[in-house]
């Protein structure tokens, strides 16, 4: 048995702008129920709350069952933990101390060889055991082999920071979905998985008889697997919750019913708000001449107030207004040209041509070696020109490859990181960063500014800091700054991963607008039927061309 219930949270940020609006729903034992809103709006914070890692400023959360979380870094990892870390941090708080317990005592061991060192490391030793720490590596060697293709002795020790993000993530997803625990909370566990991925987890979704509760912007995952929708839709003082309670499939048209229910209650209550003020003010210049009049006048008065006391009917939810607009410029009729390109240990060598104006879709499984394609042409290709060096700060690691890639005149390639890493953008709002701009791009006054971020819907976020944003308002910012920058090739390493479903449909619009070429990696099944053609890694070592988008393409065969 385990369940959710959410009853009147509300949370202010530490600006005291209210985020959360007495958000109270229920998440039934058994079913997989997806949250879903705009960034920005708290799904993040609100998971946190239900953690327990945040407190709300009024309102309770009640559940049962035992509780495992897959936080949002997971996929982002790229500190000094380990593969046997990243499974701890999925495992039970019991499981996890006891763990932790081991590696201070076997660090003790390291310096001190004294009998108390060893009794501490004995005893952590056997508080492991007691806590079903090997019972649960048997569990973790069929975890690593499934997600990793290794076993756990040979995986335990490897870098999380060496495994792709849908690596990571099904590294994780494995081990909770294998787990003890009955309720399972998920912030975007799709992200950074490839499209066998992601069937994978729609499997697991409806197989399980976990209660589930996470987070998507993904709407093919959601029309497979959620059960039912709970919606954070902004308002002027936080969001509020609305839930329905079936899939994806009847979704939209039940919100545009909700909504247009909403417009007609609104539109009788303000016809009744003028009725009644029309009748106290008749009735009050017949009282000004008539005496028995006041008592009517009275109780017209009284009928008024206890009519707006009530208050009109709940409004409609805010919409944002997102309005990207990506300029591009005309460039070489031949945008990239790659002669025998071989990443060294990742893919054989390939040739291929990309011309101005093409949309190009880049597909294969992760760990393919596509993001270090894209990150290969971000950094100018072979021996670039200084026109082909990239229009931002963003850091580019080097890409070991054979054979060559040359941009054509006027490539100015914009790279978009999925992991949204600007070291150059931390500690800094985004006004200060547009009003002061950079070598790439030219500063804006407060107000151009401002215009520029209300397009993105990112003007209530103006005074933020970047690294304070959602996953989803990094990447819109990125995306305008990528605009403002003067790119002529757009390189997108899965732009629609943390976008809501709005912002999507925007950059699908802009894409669409934009006078350049674009190269996007992508396991976005809805994202990818905008493009012209494919670059598809397979699974043998080989890159081809394709007019269809292809995803059927297993983890690369090589050495591990």
């Amino acid at each position: 048995m385990a369940h959710i219930d959410i009853s009147g949270i509300d949370y202010f940020l530490s600006d005291g702008t209210q985020l959360l609006n007495g958000v109270t729903f229920k998440v039934p034992d058994g079913s997989k129920t997806a949250l879903i809103g705009p960034n920005g709006t708290g799904k993040t914070t609100l998971f946190k709350i239900i953690a327990g890692d945040i407190t709300p400023d009024e309102g309770v959360i009640g559940r049962s069952g035992t509780m495992g979380i897959m936080r949002q870094f997971v996929g982002q990892v790229r500190d000094e933990s380990t593969v046997r870390d990243l499974l701890v941090s999925a495992a039970p708080p019991a499981l996890a101390a006891a763990a932790k317990a081991v590696d201070d005592a076997e660090l003790a061991m390291m310096e001190y060889d004294d009998e108390p060192t060893q009794m501490r490391y004995a005893q952590a030793i056997v508080d492991w055991g007691d806590a079903g720490g090997y019972d649960v590596e048997t569990v973790w060697d069929e975890v690593c082999m499934a997600a990793l293709g290794l076993p756990f002795d040979r995986a335990q020790h490897r870098p999380a920071s060496s495994l792709s993000g849908g690596e990571q993530k099904r590294l994780v997803l494995e081990a909770l979905f294998s787990g003890p625990d009955e309720l399972l909370l998920l912030d975007e566990p799709d992200n950074y998985l490839d499209v066998p991925g992601k069937r994978w987890l729609e499997n697991k979704l409806n197989e399980s008889r976990k209660t589930v509760f996470f987070i998507s912007h993904d709407r093919e995952l959601l029309n497979n697997a959620a059960g039912r929708i709970v919606t954070l839709e902004p308002g002027i003082n936080g969001a509020g919750a609305w839930v329905h309670g079936g899939g994806f499939g009847t979704y939209v048209d039940a919100r545009a019913d909700r909504n247009a229910r909403f417009e007609e209650l609104r539109k009788r209550w303000d016809e009744e708000h003028v009725k009644l003020k029309e009748l106290v003010n008749m009735y009050k210049t017949k009282a000004a001449f008539r005496s028995d009049m006041a008592n009517k006048y009275q109780a017209a008065q009284t009928r008024l107030a206890k009519f707006l006391e009530a208050g009109p009917p709940e409004a409609l939810p805010l919409e944002q207004n997102v309005n990207m607009r990506l300029r591009g410029g005309r460039t070489a009729k031949r945008a990239v040209v790659a002669e025998k390109l071989e990443l060294t240990g990742l893919m054989k060598p390939f040739s291929t041509e990309i011309w101005f104006g093409d949309r190009v879709g880049v597909l294969g499984s992760n760990g393919s070696g596509k993001s270090h394609f894209l990150r290969l042409l971000a950094s100018g290709g072979t021996d670039p020109e200084r026109e082909h060096l990239p229009v931002s700060d963003v850091e580019i690691a080097e890409v070991p490859h054979e054979g060559t890639v040359k941009l054509g005149a006027r490539i100015r390639p914009g790279f978009f990181a999925q992991t949204h890493s600007r070291p150059d953008l931390m500690g800094r709002t985004l006004l200060d960063i547009l009003h002061r701009g950079d070598e790439h791009r030219s500063g804006l006054g407060r107000e151009a500014a401002s215009g520029a971020l209300d397009s993105y819907g990112l003007v209530g976020s103006a005074e933020q800091k970047y690294e304070s944003l959602s996953g989803g308002q990094q990447a819109r910012f990125q995306i305008l700054l990528l605009q403002l920058s003067g790119a002529t090739l757009l390189l997108l390493d899965e732009p629609t991963d943390n976008l809501d479903l709005h912002s999507g449909e925007a950059l699908e619009r802009a894409i669409d607008a934009f006078e350049g070429t674009v190269l996007a990696v992508t396991h976005d099944r809805w994202f990818a039927k905008s493009f012209d053609r494919f670059l598809v890694f397979g699974s043998d070592g080989k890159v081809y061309e394709s007019a269809e988008p292809v995803w059927d393409e297993s983890r690369v065969e090589r050495a591990r």
